[in-house]
């Protein structure tokens, strides 16, 4: 399975309008790198949890903007199991975002044991599952 995760630091985009842009941009940006690929299927189907207005509006607008037929299906976590892997890759990417800023916290060390293993036997492993990471063409 592949996927991709955005990750935004609002200290770097202080403003609502300009964190919104910079997530409309980097999926925009995203989403015509791999447009091959998604438009190798009949239609794209997208399943979010509306947890947050602003993240709906730009999934909606940008996704519709890029690809034909687009379907967007609310999920509840709890009942998908896919959405859940999902919601672990997001995870796991601010906990690299932890990593790299040096903020782990005791918890994540005492679950992850060290930041060397936390790199290697996560980190690493689903870094190589990006699309950005693929070895064919899109």
């Amino acid at each position: 399975m592949w996927h991709q995760t955005f990750a935004f630091r609002t200290r770097e985009h202080p403003e609502r309008l300009k964190l919104k842009g910079a997530i409309s941009r980097a999926l925009s940006i995203f989403l015509r790198e791999t447009a091959q690929f998604f438009l190798s299927f009949e239609r794209v189907i997208v399943y979010y949890d509306n947890g947050q207005a602003e993240i709906t509006d730009i999934l909606n607008t940008v996704f519709n903007a890029l690809l034909f037929e687009v379907d967007f299906r609310r999920v509840v976590p709890v009942e998908y199991r896919l959405f859940q892997v999902a919601d672990l890759h997001c995870t796991l990417e601010l906990l690299r975002l932890k990593l790299e800023d040096k903020r782990l916290s005791r918890s994540d060390m005492y679950f992850f044991g060290t930041e060397r293993s936390l790199r290697k036997d996560y980190l690493t492993k689903l870094a190589h599952k990006q699309f950005s990471k693929r070895k064919t063409h899109l």
